[in-house]
């Protein structure tokens, strides 16, 4: 041993140390044996009758069970206490209709009221189809609501923004106001055998008129997107914009797809004019495509782009702009709010002239402060505005009305009109 090189150290160890390793050594075996015990569940299981087995089995069985019949009960109440709810709302909704038709003021006589002066022989009646653009916007929902539920006879189709992995709007909105959502619908408890979902119409949607609805997706910016969708369109009402208030959606909302498109190609366009002038087009010509098959059918020699079609059509086109008062001015690189909104009415003026229309200059939207079903007031646009203009506000449901019956106002076919209900 005094040869090898841990010799000293060996012999330096003293014996009882050599117990008190030997210990340690089995204080740790002992430790992981009951670590792997409560980790693993090495736990041996205690003998107990079979009896005892069955027994608790039968009592867990008969809990579930319980506990079952317990949710379903609470289900069919809740399911029912649902229906009370949409059944006040209902009469709620029904009582309320009928105030709001008996506390119309009757229109002051300085001050006209769109579409209440409208010639009785301009009508949408008739299987007439009206395109509304910027369908699932908060007023463009609005104005495809009205239209379906005040005339019947009309097909609307409502263009939204393209709905794809780009963007993040859906038709939730669209789908809210036209009433889609007031169906009847039940799912299946996830413990039942029949975990269907179901949905049904109710009666109360009858009159809504849904079978009217078409949904088309388009990117306006887009020539032949917008030639395709304006096949067969009758009327057009704009109500698309990229302005929230007066800031560029991309920058108040953040919204992907408006800033996707805008990193994605820059030099695209924006909405207000080339999204307006594509829209505008693809009507010009399937109109005069119309026309011009009409004439071949009726025998007609004449070139005019409308020569087939009645005086008494609603007006081809509403564009709903926004009043110079109504917004602060705000900066794009594009150009200025209301410098676009004045480039897009004077478009439409100037560079379609077969085209009838109506411009609306709305007022500032105030849907919390100012009731609706208010008198429509409007004045026709000018340099010199009166000094109210600041105040003038417009519920957004009043201002949708006043977008559809502007279609047969012929009072307002051809002209630029500011419109509001109140002054705040």
């Amino acid at each position: 041993r005094h040869g090898h090189p841990a010799a000293t150290f060996l012999d330096h160890i003293p014996t009882y140390n050599s117990v008190y390793i030997m210990t340690l050594f089995r204080f740790l075996c002992i430790f992981t044996i009951l670590y792997l015990r409560g980790t693993f569940g090495f736990v041996a299981a205690p003998l107990v009758p079979t009896t005892f087995d069955k027994k608790t089995t039968t009592t867990r069985g008969s809990s579930f069970s319980m506990a079952c019949q317990e949710a379903e009960d609470e289900a069919a109440r809740l399911k029912q206490k649902a229906e009370e709810l949409r059944q006040q709302i209902r009469n709620m909704e029904a009582s309320l209709g009928n105030e709001r038709r008996n506390r119309q003021p009757a229109p002051t006589p300085t001050q006209s009221a769109v579409g209440v002066q409208a010639d009785e022989n301009v009508s949408l009646q008739g299987k007439r189809v009206v395109l509304v653009v910027g369908a699932n916007g908060r007023l463009g929902s609005m104005v495809c609501r009205h239209l379906l539920r005040n005339n019947p006879n009309t097909e609307v189709v409502a263009c939204v923004h393209v709905v794809g992995e780009n963007s993040s709007r859906g038709y939730g909105r669209l789908s809210y106001e036209v009433g889609a959502e007031d169906g009847v619908g039940s799912i299946g408890a996830a413990w039942s055998e029949e975990r269907t979902a179901t949905f049904t119409y109710s009666d109360e949607m009858k009159d809504y008129n849904l079978q009217n609805l078409r949904v088309v997706e388009a990117e306006l910016l887009d020539p032949l997107q917008c030639a395709t969708i304006t096949e067969g369109v009758d009327c057009v009402i704009w109500c698309a914009t990229d302005f929230n208030g007066n800031r560029p959606r991309a920058v108040s909302g953040l919204n992907v797809a408006f800033l996707f498109r805008a990193v994605a190609d820059p030099l695209k366009g924006r909405v207000e004019i080339e999204g307006l002038r594509n829209i505008l087009g693809g009507l010009k010509q399937n109109k005069r495509d119309a026309s011009g098959a009409l004439d071949a059918v009726l025998g007609k020699t004449s070139l005019s782009s409308t020569s087939s079609f009645s005086k008494n059509d609603p007006v081809d086109v509403v564009l709903v702009s926004a009043a110079p008062e109504a917004f602060q001015d705000f900066e794009t690189p594009f150009g200025t709010f209301n410098g676009l909104k004045r480039e897009g009415e004077e478009l439409l003026k100037n560079e379609f002239p077969s085209l009838s229309y109506s411009i609306l200059q709305m007022s500032k939207y105030e849907d919390n402060f100012v009731q609706e079903s208010l008198d429509i007031l409007t004045e026709e646009s000018s340099d010199s505005n009166s000094e109210d203009a600041v105040r003038r506000r417009i519920n957004r449901r009043d201002a949708a009305r006043a977008a559809v019956d502007a279609l047969t106002n012929k009072e307002g076919k051809g002209k630029t009109l500011q419109v509001w209900t109140a002054i705040r």
